[in-house]
């Protein structure tokens, strides 16, 4: 478990299977305690007891199985509120309390921003709490997810929303890719500097067993192929040397159809 301060909330991040983060959200002035995307129930447990707090909510981005399995054992445990939205309540396990996407509301003195971001299904949202973004499975460290409902269009338009998040902005992600996106981008980014130093800075976490999660938005925008589209000298240098047209999107559709084949 690594924990990480931010100035009105504590975020415990717990690594679980082989490469999901369960995140717990402690709120500093008041005792809510959220559980992102729990794929499991037990490290959940063991993480509260240890830390001596009872969650209080549940927050699904998502619908599948490895960011909701432990919803049942922690609601039947803390008869705690699990919180999703509305467009997918009928495929979120004990869903109770349902939210619009791109609504805003607060749970104690956690102030949420809740952002529709469909593409990897249609359904998923991402939570913004102050200077930290929780956001499933859209983006991932270097990479997105891949678009299981949704159109390129949606995924686009979703990553582009995350993109206009303030730099220092902490992306806490459900997966442990960074490494192997970080692969995929080498291979169209070469020049990079920035993504140069990020796979030396990446490499040496990993090998020290530590997370590459948290990064930053601002991280992200420099190093991240499927945020590149929104430079247009990237997607100029791109189009060129792929034969497709240099318009963001059709940017964006090539490499993740590529990224899909890596």
């Amino acid at each position: 478990m690594w924990t990480y301060q931010h100035k009105y909330f504590i975020v415990h991040q717990l690594p679980v299977l082989q490469d999901n983060y369960i995140y717990i959200i402690q709120d500093r002035h008041s005792p809510v305690v959220c559980v992102v995307d729990p794929a499991l129930a037990k490290p959940v447990i063991e993480a509260c007891t240890q830390l001596n707090i009872t969650p209080t909510h549940i927050l699904n981005t998502h619908h599948h199985w490895d960011h909701t399995d432990g919803n049942q054992q922690l609601v039947q445990t803390y008869q705690c509120t699990v919180v999703g939205n509305q467009d997918d309540a009928s495929r979120i396990p004990y869903i109770k309390q349902t939210i619009t996407a791109n609504s805003n509301f607060s749970l104690g003195h956690l102030h949420i921003q809740s952002l529709e971001v469909y593409g990897h299904t249609l359904g998923h949202i991402a939570f913004v709490i102050d200077d930290a973004l929780f956001c499933g499975d859209t983006l991932f460290g270097a990479g997105c997810g891949r678009l299981f409902e949704g159109s390129f269009a949606q995924m686009w338009q979703s990553l582009q929303k995350l993109a206009a998040l303030d730099k220092p902005t902490k992306v806490y992600c459900a997966h442990e890719y960074t490494l192997v996106n970080l692969a995929f981008a080498q291979s169209v980014d070469a020049d990079n500097i920035y993504l140069q130093q990020r796979i030396r800075n990446d490499k040496n976490k990993r090998l020290h067993k530590q997370p590459t999660i948290p990064s930053t938005i601002g991280l992200e925008l420099q190093t991240n192929p499927f945020l590149r589209p929104l430079d247009p000298k990237f997607c100029s240098t791109y189009s060129q040397t792929h034969a497709v047209e240099t318009k963001p999107l059709q940017v964006f559709t090539a490499l993740r159809e590529a990224r899909n084949h890596f």
